[in-house]
């Protein structure tokens, strides 16, 4: 059976490959807000409150915060093993590069498709940054139909 799968160009902001299950925030976020020990988003009203992000493919708004605090929640969850595995950036700020840059994680934005309206929660996304390539496969749901 072939998968319903589409690749989509993007740039690159700090390189790697890597796949994952996405997961979408149309909110901005401060990684500080995240408990390093399990990489559950803590920060109330937060689109993904009480998901894990660690080793998934984080679709963003963008982050927030001061330096200092999310170059920390970056370090904390890279400690702990529980960063994304990637992170697809809409609006990209130098806090966040920043702090993605330190620890390693692979990180791109600028999909020539705007990412909320081809990737969904539960999809499964691979990236290859170094090449500037995202591909997306719909998940399959419960009577075994691709979104």
């Amino acid at each position: 059976m072939d998968k319903d799968f589409k690749v989509y160009k993007c740039r690159c902001i700090v390189k790697g490959s890597c796949s994952g299950e996405a997961v979408v925030s149309k909110d901005p976020m401060c990684f500080y807000l995240c408990d390093p020990k399990t990489g559950t988003v803590i920060e109330r009203n937060h689109a993904i409150h009480g998901r894990s992000i660690a080793g998934k493919i984080l679709v963003l708004k963008s982050g927030k915060g001061s330096s200092v605090v999310q170059v920390d929640g970056f370090y904390q969850l890279w400690v702990k093993n529980n960063l994304p595995a990637a992170i697809i950036l809409i609006d990209t700020e130098p806090v966040i590069v920043s702090s993605a840059v330190m620890v390693g994680c692979t990180m791109v934005d600028r999909m020539e498709t705007d990412p909320y309206k081809v990737i969904e929660n539960g999809d499964h996304v691979e990236i290859d940054a170094d090449n500037g390539i995202v591909i997306v496969t719909k998940k399959i749901n419960n009577s075994g139909i691709t979104n």
